[in-house]
């Protein structure tokens, strides 16, 4: 068997949610690195994030699941299609850690100073395409 490296993440929230759906398919996985990750986030750059990986037989098929993953768009609770208010493109990231803004500057130079993790972020939807940022609770 040889394994093939899938997608890393940066959370093992993320990585056990796939897991979970590529297992149900029939496709076996492995994750690494996760335990020194989640006990100290600032490794996660230092070994490359959490890795899931695959056998490399897997792999087309685990490749069409993740596409179709990352192309269902974001809905809202009435199962309406969240749209970048900027381009309306439905290619959104959901929960990006945005710095922009005096609050994100200030923590940055503070997380950088003390070697911390930044201590605060706002989670935003950023757009795919034209790299806009919006608030979770202002979608269009």
């Amino acid at each position: 068997m040889s394994l093939v490296l899938l997608k890393t993440f940066d959370n093992a929230i993320d990585t056990h949610i796939l897991k979970a759906r590529l297992e149900g398919e029939g496709i076996p996985c492995y994750i690494f690195d996760e335990h020194i990750v989640t006990m100290n986030p600032l490794y996660n750059l230092s070994v490359g994030g959490i890795k899931l990986k695959i056998d490399e037989a897997y792999l087309e098929q685990a490749q069409a699941i993740l596409l179709d993953i990352e192309q269902t768009p974001f809905t809202t609770e009435e199962d309406e299609a969240i749209t970048c208010p900027n381009c309306h493109s439905d290619k959104l990231i959901s929960g990006h850690r945005s710095f922009r803004g005096v609050g994100g500057v200030f923590s940055a130079i503070f997380s950088i100073l003390l070697s911390i993790f930044p201590l605060y972020y706002r989670k935003v939807y950023k757009c795919k395409d034209c790299g806009f940022e919006f608030k979770m609770n202002q979608h269009f």
